[in-house]
């Protein structure tokens, strides 16, 4: 109850589109790199526990209080409740099962899907907060859209970080040979 009160009459602070940014792109690298975990369904639970912080940190910045639990039932419905967007994720984790091409696949894909899902939470959360919401006027029907569109943006966003780690690889392996 007094978590409620609090949580209603917070007071609205500003933040900056470069905070947020940044905020944003650590944990779409991070839930990226989560992606790559080799074992099936770890890398959903940790992804989770990736998005969880990113809320937890914009709810910190806009001076709102945090609820573990809250949280988790938001993201399960918001993240859940996009089926055409985030349908991929199990069975990419799952493609991880078969071994060398299924790994190399699910590794990829979900990794994509993990740093794409990431920004979406992200901006949902960011430009909710930003218009005075808190987690007690949070409606994941009212944003689905505005997740879908995210995630689709954040699977481009996600794609740049995959080519930029190849392209690393590469400089990496052609600087090996020629040493």
């Amino acid at each position: 109850m007094k978590e409620e009160k609090c949580e209603t009459t917070c007071e609205q602070k500003e933040v900056t589109k470069d905070q947020v940014d940044k905020i944003i792109r650590h944990h779409m690298y991070t839930a990226f790199g989560v992606g790559l975990i080799p074992m099936p369904l770890i890398d959903l639970v940790a992804v989770t526990g990736v998005q969880l912080n990113l809320v937890r940190k914009f709810a910190k910045i806009y001076g709102i209080p945090f609820s573990k639990d809250k949280v988790k039932s938001i993201l399960t419905s918001l993240v859940g409740g996009a089926v055409p967007a985030t349908a991929g994720a199990p069975v990419a984790s799952l493609a991880k099962t078969v071994p060398v091409v299924g790994y190399s696949l699910g590794a990829i894909s979900m990794s994509v899907i993990a740093s794409a899902s990431t920004y979406a939470v992200g901006k949902v959360f960011n430009r909710h907060f930003a218009s005075g919401g808190t987690f007690l006027t949070f409606d994941t029907e009212k944003v689905k859209n505005y997740y879908e569109k995210m995630f689709k943006k954040g699977k481009e966003c996600a794609s740049d970080i995959n080519k930029e780690s190849y392209a690393d690889d590469t400089k990496y392996e052609a600087s090996v040979n020629t040493a």
